[in-house]
């Protein structure tokens, strides 16, 4: 029998159910409040926040590359612009004959089918419905015939994007650069805080130089896509903006002239290999910056490939390197007018000062040669600079000493960097005593002295620099700063002057003796036996001065025809310039590698860019007009046939 206990328990009397159940109703009602204060919560107080994030589960935004500003010469003749690049696209999951869609647009897209399969390969989930761009740039025949097909070929569409183009290929490269995909390197840098991976950048040049003005904005397309990722409509695009444009000192015919100028005579040859430069006297303006070899930037435009890549990497003559700022060569003979500038300063050439050239010098025991064997006779300072008499400079060389040498030469700002807005520029080198004390722990031998006064030893300089030296000596003694900008303009179309013209300094050096400089590389061109007859440029009086830079010890080459020296120990050619000599407007350095004689070799070269600067001559009164010599004096000639004129 049941106890009354139990009986309790069970719901006899006072049981402990019915005590129970308003702590059961509670607890339920707090859930059930926890369940609709929360489903308040979803509905009505996160609900704009909630729809953006269910929006973006099937909303994309597609990116669209803005295209690039462009880069112009002087006078808004377009360098570098941003063209339409036509590509197109398979979605795998749309192909319906896989097999004859590839063949079909291989044949269309001049590709061989098995590399557009392998290219789509066998995708799976959802990278089915992802596009694959097979090709990145079709020409107008290959676009043509692909958009006529479209009807037939299933799953395949066009597309298009902006592509850089440079005009001229590679005309002006190393002064334009090129554009490249960013580097996780720069990604990490402050510059680039709000660029991402994969998009396109300058990596060179101007380029790089301007490339916050040259980026455009870009702009997006939202679309619907499916949970597979498929296409289903658009819902709003944004257009990209257009960079800002940028308008150089360069002259583009200008250029042209110079690079021509280095061409090959022959199709298929190499050409000249080296640099010219041409600056306004007046403002510093880079006209023309040459370097050869050089590269085409369109290479780079779409992504350049391996092959391309290491056949410029990996050439011995360094096509990458801007050869007017970074290459370094000891100047020659063109030094001899500092040299000469810093004797008329110092007082030690006064007019009636004469040196006997017997076509030698003694020093100790060492004979140091002048290039012409049989000797100048009694030249001074005028003669010596115009018929580049060695024996004359290295006695003036001694008598100035390495440290005043290098004063002056530094005065013209040698051996500094130029300040240009260009990577890479080096320095060059004039050397002191201090600097070999410094440099190799060893004095300064008088030895030295004589081989830096006729621009040889320690001396480096670049072709940049020697052009800015010869345009102070053109203008008065001014060191301007080069300047290649005129202006620019930001994507919202605001304008930026470039950087007005700037006097650095002052040579060391008064007009006076500058002016008695200036006549004697007038006569370098114009009078017998001067070096620089190659120069000549009809109705135009030229100033300049020739050099030839060795690169091995004469010891090696004497003797031998020039045409059997290995080209990598052939002389260095220098030919620097500036015309018209009684207002100077143009100065410009041309050096020549391997090239042999600066008078033969550079001459030439700088004479085509002065005629091309100042143009048909047919418009010139009769009375301005001269006649240009075809190959100026005669060359004295070595035992061997070797021409050994500066």
């Amino acid at each position: 029998m049941i106890g009354s206990e139990q009986r309790t328990r069970l719901g006899g009397g006072d049981s402990i159910i019915p005590r129970r159940i308003p702590l059961i109703a509670t607890i339920m009602v707090l859930v059930f409040g926890v369940f609709y204060a929360r489903l308040f919560q979803l509905q009505l107080i996160q609900s704009d926040d909630l729809r953006q994030r269910s929006q973006r589960n099937y909303v994309r935004t597609l990116r669209l590359e803005a295209p690039r500003g462009d880069i112009m010469d002087r006078m808004g003749r377009v360098l570098a612009t941003t063209r339409p690049a036509f590509g197109v696209q398979v979605v795998p999951s749309d192909l319906r004959e896989p097999d004859l869609v590839f063949d079909a647009l291989g044949m269309l897209i001049d590709r061989a089918p098995e590399s557009l399969r392998e290219e789509v390969g066998s995708p799976r989930g959802r990278a089915r419905f992802q596009p694959v761009r097979l090709a990145g740039d079709l020409s107008q025949d290959q676009r043509g015939r692909v958009e006529s097909h479209l009807y037939a070929l299933s799953g395949v569409f066009t597309d298009v994007r902006p592509r850089r183009y440079y005009v001229e290929g590679a005309l002006g490269s190393h002064i334009l650069g090129y554009i490249g995909e960013i580097q996780r390197g720069q990604l990490e840098q402050r510059r680039f805080a709000d660029y991402r991976s994969g998009e396109v950048i300058g990596q060179a040049g101007v380029e790089s130089l301007l490339q916050a003005k040259l980026r455009g904005r870009a702009g997006g397309r939202n679309v619907v896509v499916d949970v597979a990722g498929r296409l289903l409509r658009q819902i709003e695009k944004i257009e990209p903006k257009r960079g800002g444009d940028v308008v150089l000192t360069l002259d583009r015919d200008l250029q042209r002239a110079a690079e021509e100028a280095l061409m090959p005579a022959v199709l298929g040859e190499r050409g000249k290999i080296g640099s010219v430069v041409a600056l306004d006297v007046r403002t510093g303006d880079v006209l023309a910056m040459v370097s050869k070899p050089d590269f085409d930037p369109n290479s780079f435009a779409g992504g350049i490939d391996t092959q391309t890549w290491a056949a410029l990497t990996e050439d011995e003559w360094r096509p990458m390197q801007n050869r007017a700022i970074a290459g370094q060569y000891p100047p020659g003979s063109t030094y001899k007018a500092f040299v000469a500038a810093a004797a008329l300063e110092e007082g030690l050439a006064p007019p009636e000062k004469k040196v006997f050239c017997p076509g030698h010098f003694r020093l100790g025991r060492r004979t140091y040669r002048c290039w012409k064997r049989e000797g100048h006779g009694w030249v001074d300072l005028h003669k010596a600079l115009v018929q580049s008499c060695d024996v004359f400079f290295y006695e003036t060389g001694l008598a100035l000493g390495v440290d005043r040498l290098a004063f002056f030469a530094r005065g013209f700002n040698l051996g500094r960097r130029s300040q240009i807005r260009l990577p890479h520029e080096q320095p060059g080198l004039i050397p002191t005593s201090a600097w070999k004390e410094r440099r190799f722990s060893e004095p300064w031998m008088k030895g030295e002295t004589v081989s830096v006064a006729i621009g040889q030893g320690f001396n480096l300089v670049t072709p940049l620099q020697l052009a800015l030296s010869y345009a102070a000596i053109a203008n008065g003694g001014k060191l301007l700063r080069p300047r290649l900008v005129l202006r620019s303009t930001d994507v919202d179309g605001n304008v930026t002057p470039g950087p007005e013209p700037e006097v650095l300094a002052t040579v060391p050096v008064s007009e006076r003796h500058l002016a008695t400089v200036r006549a004697a590389l007038e006569g370098v061109v114009y009078e017998p036996g001067g070096t620089g007859g190659r120069s000549r440029v009809p109705g135009i009086r030229v100033a300049g001065k020739t050099g030839t830079a060795q690169v091995v010890g004469l010891q090696h080459t004497e003797g031998i025809e020039e045409d059997e020296i290995a080209l990598r120990h052939r002389d260095h050619a220098w030919f620097a310039a500036f015309a018209p000599v009684e207002a100077p407007e143009i100065a410009v350095a041309a050096i020549i590698e391997h090239g042999g004689h600066g008078g033969s070799a550079a001459g030439p070269v700088v004479q085509r860019v002065l005629a091309a600067y100042f143009g048909d001559i047919e418009d010139r009164p009769e009375d301005e007009r001269i006649e240009a010599a075809a190959d100026g004096p005669q060359v004295a000639q070595a035992p061997g046939g070797v021409d050994v004129r500066d």
